[in-house]
């Protein structure tokens, strides 16, 4: 199987003509200058140079939100440059991300003379009026247009969304979920909102006209869109902002973030407590009290079933008085998990 790595190109602000209450590319993003020819190729030079494998699979990815709203001839240039690299077999592919309102047919035949392979919309949500809220600048017509067509010429279809929008509901953000399932996208992200610096956002936030959720509120929300996800086979490739110098904890050195469920490692929280709630289902279904298991799974899965420093396992000992001891056997498939009892508190007191 080949190992797959991407290569980040950010463009950002560029082509955007919105200002989107929550966005400030500059800080997510880390760069503010226009991007040149010789900056792409660079880049792609860099990371080529760091790839070790052989058998790998490479991406060139247009990152910014807005790449299809640029000048023709700049898009030409930068995919131009990335599409050397595909002739020349050093990269297998280019993914871009833009607005669902800068998709038609002229576009997409540009993006396939140089080989694009996937198509990022930033949806954010399907609901018109927390768009509007937002000052985004696209409705969910937009949206359903841009992936139907997306989708038969060919593209690998991508979705972006967030939670935690300005008064945006769990409901909603459920609505959004079901509502992007029906057009069939094969891959998505889900980012919680948070407040970074020089954003409208910032401002309501000050004013208390918007309070961020926390990142347990994050959690509770994203496993249950993760679930629908999964059940229907759509891969969430991303739960979170990347951590980057200006994207960190807020207060924490050159961090831009001012407020919001940020952590380092959001998807693992998510991940770990959709195998929480996996396990307690599993134990409570048993017709005796528990006091020791042994849960055995596939080695990729061990650290979410551990839980993000151990806090599974805690949880477990601390609310349900359950002992659990974790074990790796490979014959298990990835994503199951099977649980033996190893005492009942029967035995337990039996032994006393």
């Amino acid at each position: 199987m080949k190992k797959e790595y991407i290569i980040p190109i950010f463009v950002p602000h560029l082509g955007c003509p919105n200002s989107c209450t929550f966005c400030n590319q500059k800080s997510i993003s880390g760069q503010s200058k226009q991007i040149t020819a010789d900056d792409v190729r660079d880049t792609i030079e860099y990371y080529l140079s760091n790839f070790k494998d052989n058998n790998k699979y490479v991406e060139v990815a247009f990152f910014g939100g807005s790449f299809t709203g640029i000048e023709e001839e700049i898009q030409e240039e930068l995919l131009q440059v990335a599409f050397e690299y595909i002739k020349q077999k050093k990269v297998n592919s280019i993914r871009i991300s833009t607005r669902p309102d800068y998709i038609n047919k002229k576009i997409l035949k540009r993006l396939k003379k140089y080989k694009v392979k996937t198509i990022e919309l930033g949806v954010q949500s399907t609901n018109n009026y927390i768009l509007s809220r937002c000052q985004r600048g696209h409705t969910f017509e937009d949206v359903k247009k841009a992936s139907k067509l997306i989708r038969r010429k060919r593209f690998t279809l991508g979705h972006q969304m967030m939670v935690g929008l300005p008064e945006s509901t769990k409901l909603d953000e459920i609505n959004t979920t079901k509502s992007l399932i029906k057009l069939k996208p094969k891959i998505v992200r889900i980012y919680p909102v948070l407040v970074i610096k020089g954003t409208k956002l910032e401002e309501e936030y000050k004013n208390n006209e918007y309070i961020p959720l926390t990142v347990n509120q994050a959690v509770e929300r994203c496993k249950d869109i993760v679930s629908m996800f999964n059940k229907k086979k759509i891969k969430v490739i991303r739960l979170g902002l990347q951590n980057t110098n200006t994207i960190d904890e807020p207060g924490h050195n050159e961090s831009e973030v001012v407020a919001g469920p940020y952590h380092p490692a959001f998807r693992q929280l998510v991940e770990s407590s959709m195998w929480y709630d996996s396990m307690l289902e599993h134990i409570k279904q048993f017709n005796t009290k528990v006091k020791v298991v042994e849960i055995r799974a596939n080695p990729i899965n061990i650290n979410n079933i551990i839980g993000h420093k151990k806090e599974n396992i805690k949880k477990l000992n601390e609310i349900y008085d359950v002992e659990v001891n974790v074990t790796s056997d490979e014959s298990i498939r990835t994503g199951d998990f099977k649980v033996n009892i190893l005492k009942t508190y029967e035995e337990c007191i039996n032994l006393k």
